[in-house]
């Protein structure tokens, strides 16, 4: 409910700020938005719902606006309501709110430092997976961009910097920071640790670092990036579980090569993730997953481009078939929550210059980036391979 004010309260800021803005100056005021619906279905897991029929759970509406005060600052944000099912909790919420400072630009270098909800930009495509017609597909690689994570990895409250750099002779160097932390709700609590909890979820911190490096006149860019974080859970009075830290760090590398036709992408992502408690005091363990996934997109023509993605995920890289998980518990966890490997093929289609219709398909093996995360759900996710297929129309102004 909380977030559902704040997302409705964002919103009429905006149309405040412009209406204001026309009467002032409409240059220093921008706002876009855009609104996908579509049609998901899933067969053999709980991706989208827990019966398996055909969903219509596949809709963004979002509206984002930016004014510009004065030559150095500017205030900017976004609003969206989304229902994507099991995927992420529904509803409305700020994707981000923030002042941007303009610290120092010259010829070679741009520098900027951004106060309040910032938005992710330290992975490849996490400033556009907010905007349906700005990602690459419907559903993104869930090996890099689980949608269980999809508010967390969104950005935080906190302070962020974007540092620019520009060489005549090595290209252009760009160089993102970020710091905060995110509120969870009990929603988000329950999607990622299941319907059992009771108590509360808070994130403590999330700092994040990463490089891009495009050399001169060349279709290709670099990227690395790191990222650190800790979450706890605090349990209620009648509740099933103890107390829980959760630590996550991250290290991942990106390429992305963007000619007149082709453009290949892929990240590769290694998590260390460690638990205390939870299940009980006494608890602890600690993992290394592994995550990669390589991705083409070839533009036929001016309205029509076609995709195909390989991705594959291991929540420990030492058991990739999962085969210990399974022994480890006894066999009350089966080997397929230990991994889960995709092949994804798709197609847009532009129908105009601002609508756009996405079609796609997935053939999918395991499911360890189902939610809930912490306490899988063997009962619904009782296959090891499934498949899904989803097709949304896009429009946006």
């Amino acid at each position: 409910m909380i977030r559902i004010r704040y997302a409705f309260a964002f919103v009429a800021m905006l149309f405040i700020g412009q209406v204001n803005g026309q009467e002032s100056n409409n240059e220093a005021w921008q706002v876009h938005g855009f609104v996908a619906q579509g049609l998901i279905d899933v067969d053999g897991s709980s991706f989208v719902n827990n019966d398996g029929a055909l969903s219509a759970e596949l809709t963004e509406i979002g509206i984002n606006g930016s004014y510009q005060l004065n030559d150095y600052v500017r205030i900017t944000g976004q609003a969206v309501y989304l229902d994507g099912g099991n995927r992420y909790v529904e509803g409305a919420r700020i994707d981000y709110a923030l002042l941007d400072f303009g610290v120092f630009q010259d010829d070679k270098w741009l520098v900027n430092l951004y106060l309040g909800r910032f938005k992710n930009n330290n992975w490849l495509y996490s400033s556009t997976r907010d905007v349906p017609h700005a990602r690459p597909s419907i559903i993104l690689p869930q090996s890099k961009y689980f949608d269980g994570f999809r508010d967390i990895a969104m950005g935080s409250d906190g302070i962020s910097a974007k540092v620019v750099y520009s060489s005549e002779n090595y290209g252009d160097f760009d160089f993102y920071f970020s710091y905060g932390s995110s509120s969870l709700e009990t929603e988000d609590v329950k999607l990622l640790l299941g319907d059992l909890v009771k108590g509360k979820g808070k994130q403590r911190f999330d700092a994040q670092a990463s490089l891009y490096w495009q050399p001169l006149f060349s279709p290709w860019q670099l990227g690395v990036s790191l990222l650190d974080s800790d979450f706890y859970y605090e349990r209620a009075n009648s509740d099933l579980y103890a107390d829980g830290l959760f630590s996550f760090q991250q290290l991942s590398s990106s390429f992305l090569y963007e000619g007149e036709k082709w453009e290949f992408s892929g990240e590769i992502t290694q998590s260390k993730f460690t638990q205390n408690g939870f299940y009980f005091e006494e608890y602890s363990r600690g993992t290394t997953g592994l995550g990669a996934y390589v991705q083409s997109r070839f533009q036929y023509n001016n309205q029509l481009s076609l995709l195909a993605r390989v991705e594959k995920f291991y929540a420990d890289e030492k058991d990739k078939n999962g085969s210990q998980l399974e022994k480890n518990t006894g066999g009350a966890v089966p080997s397929y929550f230990g991994y889960q490997n995709d092949i994804t093929v798709g197609s847009s289609f532009m129908l105009a210059d601002n609508m756009r219709v996405d079609i796609e398909h997935h053939w999918v093996e395991g499911t360890s980036r189902l939610t809930p995360v912490i306490s899988p759900n063997k009962e619904l996710n009782n296959q090891r391979r499934w498949s899904m297929w989803a097709v949304q129309f896009m429009y946006w102004f």
